[in-house]
């Protein structure tokens, strides 16, 4: 009974799956894997290491902007971290395959 009251409750906290805001988590992730990529890629690391250190800059970076929000009052929104994966995932995909 508590899970369904829970999955209700956020069902009518309004963070959707799909909105504008889903949108920009997604772009500003892929952005910020792809700066972070190319500074590593700059400061002549390897390939692999420099996705992998984009990556966590990343997710450094998502997982911060959701702690902030859950401290100034809007809420940790798991939905939107989600959406930051996405968005990296997609940036580290394209960024191996570019040579």
């Amino acid at each position: 009974m508590r899970a369904l009251v829970l999955l209700f409750s956020l069902h009518l906290s309004g963070d959707h799956w799909l909105s504008p805001d889903k949108v920009k988590h997604f772009f500003v992730s892929s952005f910020v894997e792809s700066v972070a990529y190319g500074a590593l890629r700059y400061a002549r690391v390897d390939r692999g290491p420099a996705l992998a250190g984009a990556a966590a800059a990343t997710v450094v970076v998502g997982v911060g902007k959701e702690a902030h929000d859950a401290h100034a009052g809007s809420g940790f929104s798991t939905r939107d971290l989600t959406w930051d994966l996405a968005g990296a995932a997609a940036a580290a995909a394209l960024l191996d395959r570019a040579r």
